[in-house]
């Protein structure tokens, strides 16, 4: 049955169009109960013993997804209208959902309403679209009563008082989720639920067992008319709020209004915003500015505090603490301060699952078993969360998950419910799970419709491979891999050989994972949603499956595998002379790691060919990397910590900075020609859809951490372009060996994340990569483990007329999304890989405490943060402890970039050496940390 669904539709010149959309209506839609006599019971999903069928509204389905995911909930009717509009609200919520119902272990059948002649519903003339979609879940609703007979009872699943009165007066059975999930008789599902915020039990009541006047603790945030209008006169900025993690009370939103960061101050200016918010902000007078030096590291202890302990430093409550910062001559030095704001908006929540523990609460009286328990999450950015849970005794030594649900601003903290438990405190497995959750790593196996996507195994190049016309035979090279120890997902392999000319023709062999790839197949939107895989220090997350990774992609020695090459003819000074680009099937000789490599490189007996090859590779590869840092290519340095891992037990053995060999230049080198070559490729032939990578400059405010701490070690950096910088952190050399590497981890820091985009979003002079110095930069060189790589390779080969360009390439928008996501998971990765060595840093550190050398990196009104060379380890030593907060004792000399003693006695200074004592302490319960204390 065809429908026609008219409505208007305003074009950009104003012009108003009617526009009609066929709509249609079939009536075999089946219901997905295998009791059902109408219906084909073999594509059922709902169980044969059923005795209840759930039929939810969109707004349980958007509010209580984890008490979905939990698997008492079952038997479940999804409709396609309630689908719809969690798609519109909420996609992180549309994309669980969709992941339960295409769940096989999982009861939940999707049913689509709107295209059954039955069950569609037209909109009526004044209704709402929102009243329009709960009467079609009505009649859905009363369409499978009707429908299974009486055979099983369905029932609807509302917490919203006029659709479930309608419900009642149509005789349709209906109930709050709450009171559902009370008749199943399991209180721990109770915990799962999200409570509205006008439910909320203050902890102070709770804490006193009496009901108190609930004063307001924050202000009210501004509507988003008069956000908008606001942000548009230029009185409020927008941007993203960056918490400090050594601090809890200090964040800062960088504002694109007024080219800086924005300081934001103590609890009551953070209005109730989270790490990752996007906020509005109001500048405060600019009295209350901010000095750098006057902020101050918290320690744990802070956190219980009632009300900020760190106030806007230039508050007349912390007067003694920022006492006038004199020079030695007594005089006081004008230092500028940063911009300081008070947040008045939330733009766009960042609210998600936390993991931590619980701190237990005194149980009011008649609570009915209901424990109230405040929650510590284990990233000490996010404030305490209060809970209600019914299961408290066998939670408190446990990691849990809870998520947020309100925040009232007579609160002084968010409300929220249980998710699940992870397991016992301080288990490795658990600790490390955390670490996945917290940022947003999916780590489950790949489903089955994902591994059918595979070739059987043992997979070897046909004869149909090696017959293609698009695929060039290079077995009778000379390939070889040069990879971290252990390595088997390799993805790049290199060859070089001398010409006749006195040439070398040089190739990049890199894994055709494409061939396996198919877009928009299972395995294609997997790898597209996990994006990357991430290193952690005992285990690796594949973005692709294992045969693929180990196997069949892995360009293994002795093996022959699939590569997309890029192949060069270079003169002896390593200038290009001509590029190529080819499909092709290679054949490994060797899979050497870096050490071996390097062993090979400096053995003079060794003049075997591969020896040979490895050698002229390494003298071209010198003089590329000379001609990019003549370019302005930056070396920077950053704190790479390695483990040796006991492979029973999987603890740290050993800890030290991570070694950069001669072997890693060189490989990095033809990786970084390669990138570069393909970027210019595909741009030429695509420039509306090329996937590029590009390094922001960083503007003057973010280098002037960088410049005051090389201003007060006498020494002047100029900072006018990459090629200035670079020239002068290689000038910058100290007395000791360490302190011109320390310069160039300072200098990293301040340095923008480089991020992926899309060619046509962009101008080209906004392509240019900073770090490297190059105009044009993507990523091909490893499609084994990055998604960006694939996506690259797919417009590489329909460049060179090899294959079509998928339709993703024709949907800017879809692909400028595909490049966000891409950005996030990089960066959720590289973040999981830091908190993997933090957590391993614990292990090791907590049998042996020792006693080692820092170096000061940071200077705080309290103390300072040191960087510990031997360890590649960053963290705070406290010079006065919080009885001492406020006495004076100690000032901070801005220009000088020292911290002194009031009476002259004892004074520290930016980049100087100290002896300090670390020792895992655990200050409060169930989050130990390294301690740092000055010797």
């Amino acid at each position: 049955m065809l429908h026609n669904k008219s409505f208007v539709k305003k074009t950009k010149a104003g012009k108003v169009m009617k526009q009609v959309r066929e709509h249609y209506l079939r009536d075999d839609i089946y219901c997905g109960a295998p009791f059902c006599t109408v219906c084909d019971s073999s594509r059922a999903r709902l169980s044969a013993s059923a005795s209840t069928i759930l039929v939810l509204d969109t707004n349980v389905v958007l509010n209580q997804i984890d008490l979905l995911e939990n698997p008492a909930i079952d038997d479940v009717v999804v409709l396609s209208v309630v689908l719809e509009e969690v798609k519109n609200k909420n996609m992180a919520v549309h994309n669980r959902i969709r992941a339960i119902c295409s769940n096989s272990m999982r009861k939940f059948f999707v049913f689509s309403n709107e295209h059954h002649r039955d069950t569609y519903v037209k909109e009526m003339s004044g209704e709402t679209k929102n009243d329009r979609n709960d009467r079609a879940i009505r009649v859905a609703t009363q369409w499978y009563q009707n429908h299974l007979g009486g055979a099983v009872k369905v029932l609807l699943i509302t917490n919203d008082k006029e659709n479930k009165r309608k419900a009642s007066e149509e005789g349709i059975s209906a109930e709050t989720v709450e009171s559902y999930v009370k008749s199943l008789d399991r209180p721990d599902l109770l915990d799962l639920l999200v409570r509205p915020a006008s439910e909320d039990v203050d902890m102070e009541e709770v804490e006193d067992h009496r009901p108190s006047k609930r004063k307001v603790i924050y202000s009210e945030h501004k509507p988003m008319s008069e956000i908008t209008s606001g942000l548009h006169r230029g009185i409020y900025h927008q941007g993203k709020l960056r918490v400090n993690r050594y601090n809890p009370f200090e964040a800062y939103v960088g504002s694109e209004s007024i080219g800086d960061e924005i300081i934001i101050y103590g609890r009551s200016n953070m209005n109730r915003a989270f790490d990752g918010d996007i906020v509005a902000v109001e500048l405060l007078p600019q009295d209350q500015w901010q000095q750098a030096s006057s902020l101050s590291i918290a320690g744990e202890e802070d956190e219980d505090e009632d009300e900020d302990v760190h106030l806007a430093p230039n508050s007349a409550d912390d007067a003694p603490r920022t006492t006038p910062q004199q020079g030695s001559s007594g005089e006081v030095n004008a230092v500028s301060s940063r911009p300081s704001g008070c947040i008045v908006g939330i733009i766009k929540r960042n609210w998600h699952s936390y993991c931590g523990s619980l701190e237990p609460m005194p149980m009011p009286a008649g609570s009915g078993g209901i424990a109230h328990a405040l929650f510590v999450s284990k990233d000490r950015r996010i404030p305490k969360i209060r809970i209600q849970t019914r299961q408290l005794e066998n939670l408190l030594d446990k990691r849990i998950i809870v998520a947020v649900d309100s925040w009232d601003r007579q609160s002084r903290y968010p409300s929220g419910h249980y998710v699940r438990t992870i397991g016992e405190i301080g288990d490795r497995d658990t600790e490390s799970e955390v670490v996945l959750i917290e940022n947003d790593i999916n780590s489950r196996p790949f489903p089955s419709q994902v591994l059918a996507c595979l070739p059987p195994l043992p997979w070897s190049v046909s004869s149909e491979d090696l017959s293609n016309p698009i695929r060039q035979d290079l077995r009778d090279l000379r390939v070889f891999s040069v990879d971290p120890p252990g390595c088997k997902d390799i993805d790049d392999a290199l060859h070089c050989y001398a010409l006749p000319n006195g040439n070398f023709e040089v190739g990049v062999h890199i894994a055709d994972v494409t061939n396996f790839v198919q877009p928009g197949t299972p395995l294609d939107d997997e790898a597209t949603e996990r994006g990357t895989s991430v290193y952690l220090v005992e285990r690796r997350i594949d973005m692709l499956p294992k045969p693929l990774t180990e196997d069949i992609c892995s360009l293994r020695s002795d093996v022959e595998r699939l590569a997309f090459s890029v192949i060069w003819e270079m003169t002896p000074e390593a200038d290009i002379i001509s590029s190529r680009y080819t499909k092709s099937v290679i054949k490994s000789s060797a899979a050497l790691s870096y050490v071996e490599a390097q062993a090979r490189m400096d053995d003079s007996r060794l003049v075997d060919p591969l020896t040979t090859d490895l050698r002229n590779m390494n003298s071209l590869a010198k003089k590329m990397r000379l001609r990019r840092i003549e370019r302005g290519a930056l070396t920077l340095a950053s704190a790479e910590v390695k483990f040796q891992i006991d492979t029973e037990t999987h603890d740290p053995l050993d800890i030290g900075m991570y070694q950069i060999r001669e072997a890693n230049q060189m490989v990095e080198e033809f990786m970084l020609a390669a990138n570069v070559s393909v970027a210019q490729q595909i741009l030429k032939s695509f420039p509306l859809c090329s996937l590029l990578r590009r390094h922001p400059t960083p503007t003057r405010e973010m280098l002037e951490p960088l410049l005051r701490t090389a201003a007060a070690v006498g020494l002047h950096l100029d900072v006018s372009s990459s090629k200035a910088l670079a020239d002068s952190l290689d000038h910058a050399v100290g007395d000791d060996p360490y302190f011109n590497k320390l310069i160039r981890i300072l200098a990293t820091r301040c340095m923008s994340q480089a991020v992926y985009f899309c060619s046509g979003d962009l101008s080209p002079p906004e392509y240019h990569h900073y770090g490297l110095a190059a105009p044009l930069y993507t990523h091909f060189t490893s499609p084994i483990r990055r998604y960006a790589d694939v996506i690259v390779h797919r417009l590489l080969a329909a460049s060179l007329g090899i294959s079509k360009l998928p339709s993703v390439f024709q949907d800017r928008l879809q692909l400028t999304s595909i490049a966000d996501n891409l950005n996030y998971r990089h960066r959720n990765a590289q973040m999981a890989g830091r908190t993997s060595v933090e957590l391993h840093t614990l292990i090791y550190f907590r049998k042996r405490p020792t006693d080692t050398e820092a170096r000061i990196v940071k200077i705080r009104s309290n103390g300072f943060f040191v960087f510990v060379p031997k360890y590649g380890i960053e963290g705070p030593v406290y010079l006065t402890t919080r009885t001492e907060k406020g006495s004076g004792e100690w000032y901070v000399d801005e220009q000088q970039q020292k911290i002194k003693k009031m009476d002259g006695s004892l004074s520290y200074s930016i980049l100087q050496t100290v002896k300090i004592h670390m020792e895992v302490v655990e200050p409060q319960p169930n989050r130990p940390k390294l301690q740092l204390t000055l010797m």
